[in-house]
């Protein structure tokens, strides 16, 4: 007889708190929020400044460990985790996507986006090899040897973007992806999610920027540490790329 086995979601969790201070300071960031992303979907974590999106989010990023509640990343409880193990854990399992695109100023984008590989002990050639990959994913063949002052902005998001798809994580995390850049180079960036999530990544973007919200899947809204609302996004066209 066989038996199906269910997926194995790639974000888990089941009353996460946060709590920060104690006694007459104590503030509760989180105060119990259970969120399952399963292997592909396309999320939106929302809410306004106060909600407790950023904190979720570096839960979510193994960077900060709740109060209470458990957490299982792609299988693994974290909680178990020494710090070391939890390190090494978002380094293989997490890309980051970051709002400032945390890029080194005096390496190349060849050289940024080999940096998870060199965490990762890989040798020289295999990390510039699986580099030139990534970058070529994201239409930045032709400038690998560029530094990020010689790029622009949607440019360096791209090299960021890169960076976190070259360890074939299975989590892209990014935190307000275009809230640096212009409308236009914004639509591009999103353009490129929606490419990334057709080929099976699975992404979770946090935002409070409602339009930036409408292009994912799903939408899980935030309001004082509490999920108030998880949906599915009405189907809308494909993200235009911008004249």
């Amino acid at each position: 007889m066989t038996t199906s086995t269910a997926p194995v979601p790639v974000i888990e969790m089941h009353g996460i708190q946060k709590v920060y201070g104690v006694g007459d300071t104590r503030v509760v960031a989180l105060g119990g929020v259970d969120v399952t992303v399963q292997r592909g979907e396309y999320v939106a974590i929302i809410g306004p400044s106060g909600s407790g999106k950023s904190t979720l989010m570096n839960i979510i990023g193994c960077l900060d460990r709740p109060s209470a509640g458990t957490y299982a990343l792609d299988g693994e409880q974290t909680a178990e985790l020494s710090d070391n193990k939890l390190a090494s854990v978002r380094n293989r399992k997490i890309g980051f996507i970051f709002q400032n695109f945390n890029l080194l100023s005096r390496a190349t984008a060849v050289e940024n986006v080999e940096l998870p590989l060199r965490y990762a002990g890989l040798s020289a050639r295999e990390r510039r090899t699986r580099a030139a990959e990534s970058l070529r994913r994201v239409g930045l063949e032709s400038r690998m040897t560029h530094r990020p002052n010689e790029l622009s902005g949607g440019q360096r998001q791209r090299v960021a973007i890169a960076r976190a798809l070259v360890t074939a994580p299975a989590l892209l995390l990014a935190d307000e992806p275009t809230g640096a850049l212009d409308r236009k180079t914004g639509k591009e960036i999103i353009a490129l999610f929606d490419e990334l999530h057709a080929s099976g990544s699975t992404i979770v973007v946090v935002t409070h920027d409602p339009d930036v919200a409408a292009y994912t899947r799903r939408r899980v809204a935030l309001v004082d540490g509490a999920v108030v609302e998880d949906a599915i996004n009405p189907p809308r066209a494909a993200v235009e790329t911008p004249p």
